[in-house]
């Protein structure tokens, strides 16, 4: 007899829908709190190893359809590197409130599919995570993964909620305290997924680097660059400590 995780798991990728938020790896306009540490097109290029894993990991997941919602002036460079591996959707309005909004609106709807908004920047996220999101949001409203930070990795919901991300402050550390008052205002039911960590400052480039070292087929670009990157401050370190 078939469990129930599996006809979850199963389900026609028509009811399943995994969206990254992203943008195109340009200078100045992806991760810059990492600035202080890296260079911008340093910044850049583990962006775009970030994205690369991130879309793999869509990828692995058995009956999701996978899309990458951007700003409008990103969706033909996000289009190119994705190839056939996503469709690109621009977003309608600024910010990533709006994109968010623009996800439920676009995927979600009155269809009643299971839709998560995913970041770019949690490649090394166990898959398991995604399916259980996946599965845990048959019976609720919203599903949200929370980060150690006070944000939040993902977001999914069945249907469309305009005023859900109304008051947004993602980038803040109150962004999932806002984001659970709009789901009670609503009277939405919430669960959650397991509670991870994105890559935002230099703190977490060192703890991904640790994690990458024991499991770097997880994200295996992002392992590669990081490390490169810690031979090249461990080199610089050297230099500087001598005479």
């Amino acid at each position: 007899m078939q469990s129930s995780r599996d006809s979850v798991v199963r389900s026609s990728a028509a009811e399943r829908v995994l969206v990254i938020m992203a943008k195109a790896p340009k200078p100045g306009a992806v991760k810059t709190r990492l600035v202080p540490s890296l260079s911008p097109d340093a910044v850049t290029a583990f962006y775009s190893c970030l994205l690369d894993d991130t879309l793999a990991l869509a990828r692995s997941l058995e009956d999701v359809e996978v899309a990458i919602m951007c700003p409008h002036s990103d969706v033909n460079e996000l289009a190119q590197l994705a190839g056939n591996q996503a469709s690109v959707i621009a977003q309608k309005g600024e910010g990533l409130a709006a994109g968010l909004t623009s996800v439920f609106s676009h995927f979600a709807g009155d269809k009643q599919r299971r839709t998560i908004a995913f970041n770019s920047d949690s490649p090394h996220l166990p898959r398991s995570v995604l399916e259980d999101a996946f599965e845990t949001l048959a019976a609720h409203d919203v599903v949200v993964g929370p980060t150690h930070d006070g944000g939040y990795y993902l977001v999914g919901a069945k249907a469309s909620h305009p005023t859900l991300f109304a008051h947004d402050g993602m980038g803040t550390s109150n962004a999932l305290e806002r984001l659970l008052s709009q789901a009670r205002a609503l009277e939405l039911s919430v669960t959650f997924a397991a509670p991870f960590y994105d890559i935002d400052i230099a703190d977490d480039l060192s703890r991904l680097a640790a994690e990458l070292r024991l499991h770097p087929a997880r994200a295996p670009r992002t392992a590669e660059w990081l490390k490169q990157w810690e031979l090249v401050a461990a080199a610089s370190r050297s230099d500087a400590a001598k005479p």
